[in-house]
């Protein structure tokens, strides 16, 4: 039987759509109904990986979660990671296909597409809904005869659609009535309401645009959405990253900064540690501000080659110089990891050819590859880290080998597997059997492990040794458990938030039989 179908469709881009399609596939599962979540074709750095070994966009992840089922690349089929303006590495079905410039990846389209459409046959043949997210804005009249992921997803799926706006960032009027008046009239027919995101203030005094929406559109408002502050779940994208994920450095709490690179990728990785009660972490767009730091984390890239030219000609070099004798600590994770190394190679030409010095702040050498490394990992620290060995769960996405040079390395790798107990016995690798690299003064170092903080055990733990450096004492684990706990049940949170403010029964009689 085929599946039923909603999608989730915006006025343009952030505006919500991830987390909605999110909040109502946990929704839809609370009411007993076996949901997956679609995205046939996602932009993004943000990327996960499945237990078998497939990555597909972060977004998508959350979502698999909210609808309680396994992760699976037939979810999120087409991912495209932005490496330029004009060129973003495609991954199909999970892995690389390689380099697109645009035109190029339009030319392609139908191939594209059956892949598309293969995937959402076997979800829909397997669930009994299906919660389509769409991408960027649902009027995007431009790209209309190259779209792979709004109307010819609906119009395949038979879907009615949401529209989602965000009234934060103004204009909420012409963004809904718009955005209708440009669709074609069978597209048009689909949209069955309206659903106003990230309002601020007392939703009372929207009451008179909800009804001047529903009479000049026709179509009824299915919620006005709160904006739920600190709500600690993964965004999709990093649009105004540096402006909306800020804190104020203190003399009381660790302070972090985690460098802005041009190309970042995966920033995801350090929403637990902005959680944390003693940290204050700032995403840094001057090598100034790495003054009042504590710790510096160079994050992934999707360009690592271009990222680390950015740091060299921007002032960073001499600024995380200063910071390293101040005697305070420096990380690297992937991209970040590769660029503390001595050298960058790029003999297959993965990103721009040639060979890069690195910043030297590690004894290790990097060679890119072709093969893009994607799996879930298990590891457990070594002693000269954080004084015994710790559990460590995260994933490997990265193109290239590094090789230490007369240094220790971070981890040990028990197994690459599933997340969680239930992955049965534990399975080493003679390739990656040892992961990262240490300074042996423990002030700088890199992994490839993605997701390295999201344990509380090890987070704690290294927490209290960058606090200790800092002079303070160190908090008992229960801190950061507790952390981990509350960020466990920010789906539910989500959930019964958006049940509070939107017509759900309304909203589910509209799914087609």
């Amino acid at each position: 039987m085929k599946a039923r179908a909603l999608a989730i469709l915006g006025t343009g881009s952030d505006v919500g759509k991830s987390l909605i399609t999110a909040g109502i596939c946990r929704l839809l599962r609370r009411t007993g109904a076996r949901v997956a979540p679609f995205k046939a074709q996602n932009m993004s750095l943000n990327s996960f990986v499945t237990p078998d070994g497939r990555e597909i966009g972060r977004a998508q992840a959350l979502q698999s979660e909210a609808c309680g089922i396994p992760l699976h690349v037939d979810m999120n089929p087409i991912l495209l990671k932005p490496e330029s303006d004009n060129c973003s590495q495609v991954v199909v079905l999970g892995r690389v296909l390689g380099k697109r410039e645009a035109s190029a990846y339009f030319d392609g389209r139908q191939g594209f597409w059956s892949v598309i459409e293969e995937s959402y046959a076997r979800l829909a043949g397997q669930y009994e809904v299906v919660v389509i997210e769409g991408a960027g804005s649902a009027a995007e009249v431009n790209l209309r005869e190259y779209d792979l992921v709004n109307w010819p997803v609906v119009k395949l799926a038979d879907a009615q659609v949401v529209l989602v706006a965000d009234i934060d960032r103004g204009g909420v009027f012409a963004q809904v009535l718009g955005t209708l008046d440009l669709l074609v009239p069978d597209e048009r027919a689909r949209v069955c309401g309206v659903i106003i995101n990230k309002f601020r203030g007392d939703a009372k005094l929207f009451a008179d645009g909800v009804k001047f929406l529903e009479a000049r559109s026709g179509l009824p408002v299915l919620g006005v959405v709160p904006f739920l502050r600190d709500l600690m779940l993964d965004q999709e994208d990093s649009l105004d990253l540096g402006q909306n994920r800020q804190t104020n450095f203190s003399s009381d709490r660790l302070n972090i900064g985690v460098i802005l690179l041009p190309h970042m990728s995966n920033f995801t990785d350090f929403n637990i540690l902005a959680s944390e009660p003693d940290v204050a972490l700032k995403y840094v767009a001057s090598p100034s501000t790495l003054a009042e730091t504590d710790v510096v984390i160079i994050p992934g890239s999707k360009n690592t080659l271009a990222d680390l030219s950015y740091l060299k000609e921007n002032g960073y070099v001499t600024a995380l110089d200063n910071h390293l004798h101040r005697q305070r600590e420096l990380i690297g994770i992937c991209g970040g990891y590769q660029m503390l190394g001595r050298t960058i190679s790029d003999p297959c030409t993965v990103e721009q050819g040639g060979m890069s010095g690195g910043l030297g702040y590690l004894n290790a050498e990097t060679e890119l590859k072709q093969a893009k490394c994607t799996t879930q990992v298990e590891a457990s620290t070594e002693d000269v880290f954080v004084g015994g060995q710790i559990l460590v769960r995260g994933y490997y996405i990265h193109m290239g080998v590094t090789r230490r040079v007369n240094e220790l390395h971070c981890f040990r790798v028990r197994r690459h597997s599933v997340l969680g107990e239930e992955a049965g016995p534990s399975i080493a690798t003679s390739e990656e059997e040892f992961d990262g690299a240490i300074r042996k003064d423990g002030l700088v170092w890199g992994t490839y492990i993605h997701g390295v903080f999201d344990e509380s055990g090890f987070r704690r733990a290294w927490l209290n040794r960058a606090r200790m450096r800092k002079g303070v004492p160190p908090l008992d684990e229960l801190v950061s458990k507790t952390v981990t706990i509350r960020s466990q049940g920010e789906l539910d949170r989500w959930a019964d938030h958006l049940s509070r403010n939107l017509d759900l029964s309304r909203l589910i009689g509209h799914l087609r039989t």
